[in-house]
């Protein structure tokens, strides 16, 4: 089962992925993306690794997810995020056409591997368009590949201000 958790910064979506991850009672691997480029970022990476229950499994990997995910032995997957995966490629010079063919290489590592798989990503399309070409080639990869997940998710969900609205699957 795939499971898609979208919203803006500070939503609420890494906490609620953790917890619905958490519900499924099974050993959990989270699959970091982030990078520690600075020392903020180190911060961060420290907080959400302080967040995580202790006996979850943690396996970081910036580019290839999809290898990463095929490696996974526990039921339940976390990843955490397709956002800063996006940008990763897109700073390692993939062009949008690798990162969706990477994507379907996801999708379908995920499908092979059974279980629960929760995929976090930022909704980076709400606001007023960039204005440099960089910010909007991420913005357009990125809506690209969230379209692409969310049509393969089992269930999907937007988080806006802690709130979880559920766009896709059952209750």
């Amino acid at each position: 089962m795939i499971v898609y958790v979208s919203g803006g910064a500070r939503s609420g979506k890494s906490r609620f992925a953790e917890t619905y991850a958490a519900r499924s009672g099974d050993d959990v691997t989270y699959l970091a993306t982030a990078q520690a480029f600075d020392d903020e970022m180190r911060e961060r990476i420290a907080r959400h690794r302080g967040d995580r229950p202790a006996i979850w499994h943690t396996a970081e990997e910036p580019l290839d997810v999809a290898q990463a995910a095929r490696n996974v032995q526990t039921p339940t997957l976390l990843l955490d995020c397709l956002s800063l995966w996006v940008s990763n490629l897109l700073l390692a010079g993939e062009s949008e056409d690798r990162m969706l063919a990477a994507t379907d290489d996801l999708l379908a590592a995920l499908r092979e591997r059974g279980g629960l798989s929760v995929l976090v990503s930022n909704e980076v399309g709400l606001g007023i368009v960039p204005d440099n070409a960089l910010a909007r080639t991420y913005r357009d990869a990125l809506g690209r590949v969230n379209q692409r997940v969310a049509a393969a998710s089992d269930e999907a969900y937007l988080l806006v201000s802690g709130l979880p609205l559920q766009l896709k699957g059952q209750p």
